[in-house]
């Protein structure tokens, strides 16, 4: 027996997503990589967060160079 599951997201809705999607890989990459990143901090001990204010810190400044 199959259960009907009503979709939250139209079909129209979803090809939309796909094709931004499609069309802004690098924004989506970034997007990605910045979600992963907020949570590696969240669950970091302090010796990892110190490690990665060095590099933040290193970061900023080969950017304002």
């Amino acid at each position: 027996m199959r259960l009907l599951v009503e979709k939250k997201t139209s079909d129209a809705q979803l090809k939309v997503s796909r094709k931004f999607q499609e069309k802004n890989k690098e924004q989506m990459k970034h997007v990605r990589n910045r979600s992963g990143a907020k949570s590696y901090i969240k669950n970091a001990s302090l010796d990892e967060l110190a490690e990665l204010e060095q590099l933040i810190a290193e970061r900023k400044k080969a950017l304002s160079s």
